[in-house]
């Protein structure tokens, strides 16, 4: 039987890959420190799981959900916002509840694009955002984002041939992978480029609770005239380390939140209502589990600045996410050097190349084990001997 163009077009999954490598060396028995993945190593806070608990015991709940998601988690959406950002939202239009971020990601092109029309995506970016192109028909031009530039993209190097064909522009701020942060000035210059060139602009803010030294991420919706433009997308699986129970929603303008909610209405009944107010409880609860989450994740980039440091590995230290970016030594490319961990230091990380073009010469690291795992992970690195001539000592 012959497959669509669609399915045999479709990227290869990059994280499954790299999941296969990691668990081919645990099945040898090797001890791997994975560094590799993205996936939140700490549990969902009690009073969430209470709320999912008592929810499933109701009987409403093992109905279908209404479509559309429940009224209850629309305007605990918005409320968040309010709260959060000063960002007023409509529950009624301008909230769109979705199984995870990522959904919302990949339906888009599908939503709000004809084929064959183009879209501006980030380089390096979330691998996904491919899956949406090849689903939408559409085509794409990519966006460097460079370490002189604090990984932002620069919108006055793009040509005008780029900028007039693009129809949707995606962003992603604190940013996977490289960590790097977005201002209030850089999303006001944003919507300024949508205005003027026509561009529905999509902020994918899955590490918007996670920003280090002080500072809170700033969301796109707090620029002006961010609502006339184009939404932002938000999931409670960093946040709220629910990333199994997958769950998000789209806030903004109330055209594509329509969009969005159209094609759902073709591809899903929503999502299991019992989770749905389970997200409440996240949303409208006690947020002090999430700023204990954001301390834990800046006091683990903090250790891996410093042992980096101290073998001689140059290292920029992410504002937010929890990711770190970190160059690969001379001679050596990103797969190569992740290969070599793997087979000779027993440490997993993801390899630049596979976020894009420009992610090559660059590794990921996920801030997503103890301290104690992070710090064995650089003594491992360490006996490879590749810093050795930069090593420094460091006194404590």
């Amino acid at each position: 039987m012959k497959l669509s163009n669609k399915s045999q077009n479709l990227p290869i999954q990059f994280f499954a890959a790299l999941v296969q490598k990691v668990n081919a060396a645990i099945a040898e028995g090797r001890d791997v420190i994975n560094l590799g993945q993205g996936n939140p190593d700490r549990p969902t806070p009690p009073h969430i799981i209470k709320a999912m608990q008592e929810a499933t015991t109701n009987p409403q709940t093992h109905k279908y959900s209404p479509f559309r998601g429940i009224h209850e988690l629309k305007e605990a959406a918005a409320a968040f916002y309010k709260r959060e950002y000063s960002v007023d939202i409509d529950p009624d239009t301008e909230v769109a509840i979705m199984g995870g971020s990522k959904i919302g990601l990949v339906e888009l092109p599908m939503a709000i694009l004809d084929s064959g029309d183009s879209m501006l995506l980030p380089d390096p970016g979330y691998p996904d955002y491919l899956s949406g192109v090849v689903l939408g028909d559409v085509h794409f031009d990519t966006m460097p984002l460079l370490e002189e530039n604090e990984f932002l993209p620069d919108y006055e190097a793009l040509s005008e041939e780029v900028k007039n064909r693009a129809k949707l522009m995606y962003l992603n701020y604190p940013n996977n992978p490289t960590g790097g942060t977005a201002t209030l000035e850089f999303f006001e210059n944003t919507v300024q480029l949508a205005k003027e060139n026509d561009i529905t602009v999509v902020h994918d803010f899955a590490y918007g609770a996670l920003g280090f030294d002080g500072k809170q991420p700033v969301s796109f919706l707090q620029a002006d005239g961010a609502k006339e433009v184009g939404i932002e997308l938000y999931t409670l699986s960093k946040t709220y380390n629910m990333a199994g129970w997958r769950i998000g929603f789209a806030v903004g303008n109330a055209e594509i939140i329509e969009a969005i909610n159209v094609i759902q209405d073709h591809l899903f009944c929503s999502v299991f209502p019992a989770i749905q107010h389970a997200a409440v409880a996240a949303l409208n609860g006690n947020q002090d589990c999430v700023e204990e989450q954001r301390a834990i994740y800046e006091s683990r980039r903090n250790v891996l600045i410093e042992e980096a440091y101290r073998i001689g590995w140059d290292i920029k230290a992410p504002s937010g996410s929890f990711f770190a970016w970190l160059k690969v030594p001379e001679g050596y490319t990103s797969e190569e050097f992740s290969d070599l961990l793997l087979d000779k230091a027993n440490v997993a990380v993801a390899s630049g190349n596979g976020f894009g073009e420009y992610g090559e010469g660059y590794i990921r690291v996920g801030l997503l084990v103890s301290e104690e795992r992070l710090i064995e992970a650089i003594a491992r690195i360490e006996k490879l001997e590749l810093f050795k001539d930069k090593a420094v000592s460091i006194t404590k």
